[in-house]
């Protein structure tokens, strides 16, 4: 494959690197510091089509390329992790759903508008006792006259507190198998819960969700027949852990040229310590994992765009990425010592974040379970 990258894509990864110089790293501790949606950056990134990158032009999509969207989202976190995992939520999970699947109305009154940035998608698949294991999700929709009544609790759902609305997994039918729904904000019985604390990411939203007895009407289920959620969102992942790569280069990025700055600036012993060699050792290593990470992600990202199979490629480049990127952000830290324990410098932030790529797109264990079974097929 010939990793040159277009014209095309060059001035959109220009942009974006241009607009996080800009926007996103001189507001990036403050969004962190608020813990509140970012919705002025996210709203400027709605006017840049960012939302509308990977959909077609019948929806107001641009039409682009995996491998674009990558490395606008490389950008995007190499700012703040925070933001990224917004508009990431936003371009892919929150929304895709709806264009696969919704009528004319749900793409006119909520896609269309979600694509522009104006109006917020969120999903719910997560449950208290169902993460990696979609077969532990006991979310209900019981069908009644007109449409179906849903039933259960969600945990984890990104953008829930501004969400307009949600893609909702429940199990529908006599066979109790996975089905998508789209559930608006102001639908009785829908109720957002309780926050939920966590040491990074702080600026990204994440909640607790109920359904009680929550209608939602038959044009509102996505799944063309009751029990395809299942197969519909696999087709989704490998997508999903390729865009988790890229946001693990971001953030690594990040917190390499932090430590590259600081150890051109910060002398010990009557020189800059990027001329001692156990400094030196540390941002080689860290700038080789980072080059090989982002080869392993645009690999995956080309041959999904090229309709190859990409399934081992992609849960293999998510899990390197993301293990690499833990690592650089924790090197970054011990190159600038005891200021990178500083809560005044954004290295902490970037070692805090990058956990969040851990998660996202599946465990590390699972990722290896998959790669595992591809192998032995």
């Amino acid at each position: 494959m010939d990793f040159e990258l277009s014209e095309e894509q060059r001035q959109v990864q220009e942009t974006f690197s241009r607009f996080c110089d800009d926007k996103i790293i001189p507001q990036a501790s403050a969004i962190d510091e608020a813990h509140a949606y970012p919705r002025a950056l996210f709203d400027e990134l709605g006017k840049l089509g960012f939302f509308a990158m990977r959909y077609p032009t019948t929806v107001g999509g641009l039409d682009v390329d995996l491998l674009t969207l990558c490395l606008a989202l490389e950008e995007i976190a190499r700012g703040s992790m925070s933001l990224a995992g917004c508009v990431t939520m936003q371009s892919l999970m929150g929304t895709k759903f709806l264009e696969m699947l919704g009528n004319a109305d749900i793409h006119a009154r909520l896609l269309i508008p979600a694509l522009r940035g104006e109006k917020i998608g969120a999903i719910c698949m997560t449950e208290p006792n169902a993460g990696s294991d979609l077969s532990g999700i006991t979310t209900s929709a019981r069908k009644v006259d007109g449409g179906y009544t849903l039933k259960g609790q969600k945990t984890w759902v990104t953008s829930a507190t501004v969400a307009d609305f949600f893609t909702v997994f429940a199990r529908a039918g006599e066979a109790r198998k996975l089905t998508i729904f789209l559930v608006e904000r102001n639908f009785p019985g829908l109720h957002i819960g309780k926050a939920i604390p966590k040491m990074g990411v702080w600026a990204l939203p994440t909640s607790e969700l109920a359904l009680d007895d929550c209608f939602v009407p038959d044009s509102h289920r996505l799944s063309r027949e009751e029990g395809d959620g299942e197969a519909l969102v696999r087709k989704l992942l490998a997508e999903i852990r390729i865009v988790t790569g890229a946001l693990a280069l971001g953030g690594a990025r990040g917190a390499l040229e932090e430590a590259i700055r600081y150890a051109g600036e910060r002398e010990q012993f009557g020189k800059p310590i990027n001329r001692h060699q156990a400094i030196q050792f540390k941002l080689a290593e860290m700038a080789t994992d980072l080059e090989a990470a982002r080869r392993l992600v645009h690999y995956a990202a080309w041959l999904k765009d090229h309709d190859r199979p990409h399934h081992k490629e992609a849960a293999m480049a998510k899990l390197f990425a993301s293990e690499v990127a833990a690592q650089i952000c924790d090197k970054a830290a011990r190159v600038m010592a005891s200021y990178g324990y500083s809560m005044e410098y954004p290295v902490q932030r970037h070692l805090r974040d990058i956990r969040f790529t851990l998660i996202g797109g599946g465990t590390s264990e699972i990722l290896k379970l998959i790669i595992a079974k591809e192998l032995s097929e």
